[in-house]
């Protein structure tokens, strides 16, 4: 995560909850050396951000790493302390700290420049869960785990749109659901632990992105979903989702990266796999797993990232 510098705020007010005024975060520099948490200075006022223009339809170009996706150096951030229910539609929140676990059940809600890093929990939790919402969107914002434990993903996503966002530091990056994009954002350096009750006390099963049987509409686009320095790693996407699109994104790690599996012994169809460059790192040497019962729509344009030649064909086992 990028380092941030606190300054204290005379009086600010947090959209959407009802809390005592809190610190204000800059964030520095990418050239500003880092440090663990922020550091305290003399108490000033700060002028709100004004919000970011609308996210692009269309990615943009390069490939998304830390300097171009989360929150942009020198925006100041007012921290938020405590769990959070965003249930008025049409919130926009701009340039918040969370500090607290952040739900959302109302219909057109946008974060922009928002940093989320929930709270110590022994129970299963998401930085930002938004399941029991509608169009919600998010844009250059940071995920990355305050108190991080076996259970705290990044995002629990249903009916949402996530632009530059940078993921890091927790069990699975994104849960997503159905109706997902996922656009120009940087997921890496997923969080492992040797001991994980939701694997009946094996270690972690880290992902990138998971997907789920039943779910469908899932875009994965011009993304680097990056999970090469996770040596334990499962898969840059573990999925049994239908009619999803994974395109233009650079892809490492994992035993297999991508892995489609059926369940319940149905077939796993619609998906398609387009113009991807992957890494070979994946401790299998398998950029695309299928299952026995998955038929993949599509798979064509995907290169190895150092040479351009083309991947091999995908592995077919259970």
């Amino acid at each position: 995560m990028r380092s941030v510098v606190m300054v204290l705020a005379l009086s600010l007010a947090v959209a959407g909850c009802s809390s005592s005024p809190e610190p204000t975060l800059v964030l520095p520099s990418p050239s500003a050396s880092a440090s663990p948490e922020p550091t305290l200075l003399s108490a000033t006022q700060a002028p709100a951000p004004s919000p970011s223009p609308s996210s692009p339809a269309r990615p943009r170009g390069g490939k998304p790493m830390a300097d171009n996706t989360g929150v942009p150096a020198g925006t100041e951030l007012t921290v938020v302390t405590g769990d959070q229910t965003f249930s008025t539609p049409g919130q926009v929140i701009t340039g918040k700290e969370f500090r607290g676990f952040v739900k959302v059940t109302a219909a057109n809600v946008t974060f922009r420049k928002c940093v989320f890093r929930g709270r110590a929990t022994s129970n299963n939790a998401s930085l930002l869960d938004t399941r029991k919402s509608t169009n919600t969107v998010v844009e250059d914002s940071e995920f990355v785990a305050a108190s991080p434990s076996a259970g705290i993903d990044g995002v629990w996503a249903r009916n949402t749109k996530m632009y530059r966002v940078n993921i890091h530091g927790v069990v699975d990056g994104v849960k997503a659901e159905s109706n997902v994009l996922i656009q120009d954002s940087y997921i890496h350096d997923m969080k492992w632990f040797a001991s994980d009750p939701n694997q009946g006390g094996g270690p972690t099963h880290n992902d990138g992105v998971q997907s789920f049987e039943g779910d469908s509409g899932i875009t994965l686009r011009h993304n680097n979903i990056d999970l090469s320095s996770d040596k334990r790693a499962n898969a840059a996407w573990q999925t049994s989702a239908s009619d999803s699109l994974v395109e233009d994104n650079w892809l490492d790690g994992g035993g297999c990266t991508l892995n489609f599996a059926h369940r319940d012994g149905r077939p796993l169809t619609g998906n398609r796999v387009i113009g991807n460059r992957f890494g070979r790192k994946s401790f299998f040497n398998c950029p695309i797993l299928i299952s026995t019962k998955t038929v993949l729509a599509q798979n064509s344009g995907n290169v190895w990232a150092d040479t351009g030649k083309p991947i091999p064909a995908p592995q077919q086992h259970d």
